[in-house]
């Protein structure tokens, strides 16, 4: 089993979304756990507040599979199969860390976004601080530290309970 970190990301509907997202990532493996829930205004868009947070899950698809089965589960959850990158979005599922793999061909791991959004480096620092990330040698924990944009996040209070 390779243990994988995957970013959740709605601002349609967003307690709906994110508690199919979850339900749908308990069919992938076994040891699930849960960053808090994160609101945050859009980026890169005008568009509504988003909910964001980090699935650890233990899986035995590899990368490709996981990859093919989130692309399902957001089309099934009413995501377009061509969306744009910055627009609203019933869901998005994005692959932050698959095992120790670098992958410089799609899907991309590590993902870039950890070391670019608070909003997905919080979350993955609530689940694993000490994590390093492959091919960067950091902790999670020392990414974060150099986020200037960290204080702009605030925890939902949208209570998730499974």
């Amino acid at each position: 089993m390779i243990t994988t970190y995957i970013g959740i990301g709605t601002n349609v509907e967003r307690e709906k979304h994110i508690r199919a997202a979850f339900v749908e990532l308990t069919s992938l493996g076994r040891n699930l756990a849960l960053s808090p829930v994160y609101a945050c205004e859009s980026f890169g868009f005008d568009g509504s507040e988003f909910y964001n947070m980090v699935v650890r899950v233990d899986t035995d698809l590899n990368l490709f599979e996981l990859s093919q089965v989130l692309k399902q589960i957001e089309i099934k959850w009413g995501r377009a199969a061509d969306a744009a990158k910055f627009q609203d979005r019933t869901l998005d599922l994005d692959i932050l860390l698959y095992g120790n793999e670098i992958s410089q061909k799609k899907p991309l791991v590590p993902r870039e976004d950890i070391f670019k959004y608070s909003f997905v480096t919080q979350p993955l620092y609530d689940l694993d601080p000490q994590l390093v990330i492959p091919n960067d040698g950091r902790t999670v924990e020392q990414i974060l530290e150099t986020m200037s944009d960290v204080d702009s996040l605030k925890k939902s209070i949208f209570n998730f309970s499974w």
